[in-house]
């Protein structure tokens, strides 16, 4: 599935996915949320060594969960499929192998900042403002916003956000620990590629495996990572070459007879 309104370029080792409704204030609706998780697959698949996500223009990285989208569902369609899509969604941007930056170049509320979060590192222009207002409108975080926005930023900030309405201004942001860098309005991006020349000269290898780790240690798909860096491992061995001669020749494997 693929979506006009999620834009994604890969080229010199970088994965670039920008989403673009601006009009809208890049808020996600369902079919944005479904082109999410093959997009991830394509960026896992390809060459790239580093990703970065941002929104179109400089009013809204992402306003989260278009209103009109799920406004008029039914509360089973709505904890079904509108919540739990949206958790696979950013479950696959969080999970990436490659480190993912987050260019917030507008204001960053409810699901929005339950995308940034998906992250490894957040930069925000000067003029964003950060906060989950969801409990305003009668609805609660549904996007992670209880769960891995805890885990990343703390549970006393999550509970000033989601039970209090507190917004933060970006400097704010980043002296709590929500955002890693600010920038001047407009420069958000600039700073990501100067991260990104960063990354590009350190063990393409080694960080991913080590983003690996982090995210396993953090508590996120920790079965997974466990289970592909066990594979790597045993794909590599000679006993897998043993074992699979022998499935061919029809015999018993001879395991550890070379070493």
């Amino acid at each position: 599935m693929t979506d006009p309104r999620l834009h994604l370029d890969i080229a010199g080792g970088v994965a670039r996915l920008t989403i673009r409704r601006a009009d809208k204030l890049n808020a996600l609706d369902a079919d944005m949320v479904a082109a999410l998780v093959p997009l991830c697959r394509q960026i896992e698949h390809s060459d790239a060594r580093i990703a970065i996500l941002t929104g179109e223009g400089s009013r809204s990285f992402c306003a989260g969960g278009d209103i009109a989208a799920w406004s008029g569902l039914s509360p089973e369609a709505f904890g079904r499929h509108w919540v739990r899509d949206g958790h696979a969604a950013f479950d696959a941007l969080a999970r990436l192998r490659q480190p993912l930056i987050a260019v917030l170049n507008g204001h960053c509320l409810g699901g929005g900042l339950e995308l940034a979060a998906c992250a490894d590192y957040r930069i925000a222009e000067s003029h964003v403002r950060i906060g989950q207002p969801e409990t305003g409108i009668g609805i609660v975080p549904g996007w992670s916003g209880t769960d891995r926005v805890l885990r990343r930023f703390g549970a006393q900030l999550a509970r000033r956000m989601a039970l209090f309405g507190e917004v933060y201004q970006a400097e704010e942001a980043l002296r709590l620990g929500l955002v890693d860098q600010v920038v001047a309005e407009g420069q958000g991006m600039a700073a990501a590629d100067a991260m990104v020349a960063r990354v590009l000269t350190r063990s393409a290898r080694a960080t991913e495996l080590t983003k690996m780790m982090l995210n396993a240690a953090d508590g996120e798909d920790a079965g997974r990572v466990m289970e592909s860096l066990a594979g790597t491992i045993a794909a590599a061995s000679t006993d897998l070459v043993e074992g699979l001669a022998a499935f061919r020749d029809k015999r018993k494997p001879r395991f550890g007879e070379g070493e």
